[in-house]
């Protein structure tokens, strides 16, 4: 008999995380090997990253340059790498209505076996970068509503992406966010939030867990300090993925520009990198 956690056991876990007091980091592997590097570290949750699996794709970021399907195949993979509940940027939806988005989340929780993922008011089109406020709250309505159709508890995460998509109207992003509270989401989210006061104020105007983003180079708070301003959880987008290919670009430019190996010093061994992906030993009984 198989000892892996069920989905519906992920999700009694991803749901309890959020309610437990303090913030949790919930960091953003792009395949099966960096999440199951991840879960060996110890982190609880685990939920994907739209750029990092563009670039590993050999794309660029932006523009839906990745398919819901190849997303939800990413998500798939690493779902089934691991026994930690796992989430997944799903854009906007990839679509503009509201079925749209209700049938991505369906997808994600019904076929790539996740037990969370978000929506966006972002458009794509960057002559109108933000949906008008009662579509954007429509469209999140109807994925809460596929959401809660599930046996086990989906979270849905709402984003209101203003600040990262130059529109940074805090009275707006909080408007958003609650109207996005009231329309059933579990968890609120606004990338771009830089500042102190900013993030603190959002966690007051909301009762939902509030999820922030680190990795950008203009803000820089602890997981102590964070939750002192009410955060609750914490992601970290595609700087995972950029802090390895800052690491690949840095070796590679050595060899082609000095035909020096020196990088070699600082990496891990081979026997490391291999002991961090060897097969979990069971804890069944």
């Amino acid at each position: 008999m198989s000892d892996r956690a069920t989905q519906a056991e992920k999700a009694t876990r991803f749901k309890a995380l959020h309610e437990r007091p303090g913030a949790f980091v919930i960091p953003n592997p792009w395949d099966a090997g960096t999440a199951r590097v991840l879960e060996g570290l110890g982190f609880e949750a685990l939920t994907t990253t739209s750029a990092g699996l563009a670039f590993a794709l050999g794309r660029s970021d932006g523009t839906r340059s990745v398919t819901r399907d190849e997303t939800l195949a990413n998500a798939r993979a690493i779902a089934d790498a691991t026994d930690l509940p796992v989430a997944a940027d799903l854009e906007n939806g990839y679509g503009d209505a509201p079925e749209a988005a209700a049938e991505t989340i369906r997808l994600a929780g019904g076929v790539a076996g996740l037990v969370g993922g978000s929506i966006e008011d972002a458009t794509g089109d960057p002559r109108r970068p933000i949906y008008d406020f009662a579509h954007a709250v429509e469209r999140v309505a109807a994925a809460v509503e596929a959401a809660r159709a599930f046996p086990f508890p989906f979270v849905l995460v709402a984003r209101a992406e203003n600040f990262i998509r130059g529109r940074p109207d805090l009275d707006d992003t909080i408007r958003r966010l609650q109207a996005f509270e009231a329309a059933g989401a579990d968890v609120l989210f606004a990338p771009g939030l830089a500042s102190a006061d900013d993030i603190r104020t959002v966690c007051r105007s909301v009762r939902a867990p509030v999820n922030v983003i680190m990795g950008l180079k203009a803000v820089s708070f602890t997981v102590a300090e964070l939750a002192a301003l009410g955060v609750r959880r914490i992601s970290l987008g595609s700087s995972l993925s950029r802090a390895a290919l800052t690491g690949f670009v840095a070796a590679a430019r050595e060899i082609k520009e000095h035909g020096t190996f020196t990088f070699t010093q600082s990496t891990l061994s081979y026997a490391d990198a291999n002991a961090l992906l060897a097969p979990r030993r069971s804890s069944a009984t």
